[in-house]
């Protein structure tokens, strides 16, 4: 049986991929900062899949948090097949020069540092093992910047440019990455944005039939389920009236 770990698993993509991967088949490593919700889905988990479920409580941000959890493992769980680097979040859509010192930190440490941290400590096993797959969770937004995102936007910028650079560190061994860089998709996402205003947060969504966590993960898996021989580099996933990160067509 294959394992996947994922992280910022309890919500949004990261949960909507933790059940599709369970549901093929896969036993799950889920990781979340909240251990009451962290182990609530465990067990939801393993109840209606009947696979084994590991919750590991942790923020992706803290380095030696994230060593110390990874490094007490049990043995048999070490065997780390698929990598879902989905932690990430995006603060606050002020103009650049009046952007919030504290949001960019959070956006910074966890959309890039905690991405590298998790892929730092993992794929060394699976170059050894000569298998492995790292999903990164990246965005639209990192294509081009839009009015009051910057910050964020540059986040996945660099969650691209990481996951091409690692590809390309890869390309001697049988390692697969995979950058997702989904639209607009109706999560928590936005209700963390704007810091849990949830009437500003619903208008994001307004007029438009948004993406799900579903349907991000039902690229993760096929991207993962994918012949040995084939490498899905880059996908972007879209709704279908949006275009852009910034071009969106509402009724």
């Amino acid at each position: 049986m294959k394992t996947v770990l994922i992280t910022g698993a309890t919500s949004g993509i990261g949960a909507a991929c933790a059940r599709k991967f369970a549901g093929a088949g896969y036993r799950l490593i889920i990781t979340a900062r909240r251990s009451g919700q962290l182990a609530a889905m465990a067990g939801e988990l393993e109840k209606e899949f009947s696979t084994a479920v590991l919750p590991l409580c942790f923020d992706v941000r803290d380095r030696d948090a994230v060593k110390q959890a990874l490094d007490s493992l049990p043995a048999a769980w070490r065997d780390i097949n698929v990598l879902v680097n989905n932690a990430g979040l995006a603060l606050g859509l002020e103009p650049e020069y009046a952007g919030d010192f504290t949001d960019w930190e959070t956006m910074i440490d966890t959309n890039i540092k905690g991405l590298l941290y998790m892929t730092r400590l993992i794929v060394p096993g699976m170059i050894a093992r000569q298998q492995g797959h790292i999903i990164n969770i990246g965005s639209v937004a990192g294509d081009a910047a839009y009015a009051g995102g910057a910050v964020y936007c540059a986040t996945k910028a660099a969650v691209k440019i990481l996951s091409d650079g690692l590809r390309i560190d890869l390309a001697q061994t049988p390692v697969r990455v995979t950058n997702l860089k989904p639209g607009l998709v109706e999560t928590n996402f936005s209700q963390v944005r704007f810091h849990g205003d949830a009437e500003r947060a619903a208008k994001v969504y307004q007029g438009i039939q948004p993406l799900s966590g579903d349907d991000i993960a039902d690229v993760a898996l096929y991207a993962a389920q994918a012949p040995a021989h084939v490498q899905i580099a880059e996908v972007l996933i879209l709704a279908t009236h949006q275009a852009s990160g910034s071009v969106i067509y509402r009724n």
